[in-house]
């Protein structure tokens, strides 16, 4: 349920944009030749790094007490997360997120290609994130991706434990504001079946959720 209603916000989302486009209120541009090729590029990383940054903060807002029940309680009724709880937002989280989509093709100039792919990146992420398919191999540059990106191990914790991993793409903020579970890059090696989490619940051991293997 929770799914459908914050598709159909963002379906409104979406209309407005291309409301505000036909006024020309907004930035998007469809010639290639308006910027730089390199331009394409760049916009693209920065409207990622925003909302990583913007989703950081807001996500870590809806934990809050007073925000909690009425913001973001609903996204927390899944422990082990699946793709169907994916986008399962409550109405009010829903909209903050489609101010940000809204924000930025008002405020940044944005190729119709940049904002497809942002959207793109937003929705294979947000599904990647609650798979439970294990992404980054057992190697040195497997584990410095796992560090510093957020795979469905990083989510998972989240949903075991709400003090910790906030970000969505990259693991930035949860590092230089002391939220980020510690001991996870003990946790990203294959060779851990289980975790022991006894902040979440004391003297057990937890199983990564099945199924949790690397991805082919």
């Amino acid at each position: 349920m929770l799914s459908m209603l914050s598709s159909g916000i963002f379906a409104i989302c979406a209309a407005i944009m291309t409301a505000a486009y036909t006024l020309g209120y907004t930035r998007i541009y469809l010639q290639s030749q308006q910027h730089s090729l390199w331009y394409l590029g760049f916009s693209l990383v920065l409207v990622i790094v925003l909302q990583d940054t913007y989703f950081y903060f807001t996500h870590r807002l809806s934990h809050h007490p007073k925000c909690y029940r009425w913001l973001h309680s609903g996204h927390h009724h899944s422990k082990n997360p699946t793709p169907w709880t994916a986008f399962a937002f409550d109405p009010a989280e829903a909209m903050i997120q489609s101010i940000y989509l809204i924000g930025i093709t008002v405020l940044i100039p944005l190729h119709l290609s940049v904002l497809v792919a942002l959207i793109m990146v937003m929705t294979m992420g947000a599904l990647i994130h609650h798979f439970g398919v294990r992404l980054f191999e057992d190697s040195a540059i497997g584990k410095w991706l796992g560090s510093w990106m957020v795979g469905c191990a990083h989510h998972w914790l989240h949903h075991r434990k709400y003090t910790v991993h906030y970000s969505l793409y990259f693991t930035f903020w949860d590092r230089v504001l002391g939220t980020q579970y510690e001991g996870y890059e003990t946790v990203l090696s294959p060779k851990n079946k289980t975790v022991k989490l006894e902040a979440v619940l004391p003297g057990k051991t937890i199983p990564f959720p099945v199924p949790f293997k690397k991805a082919s």
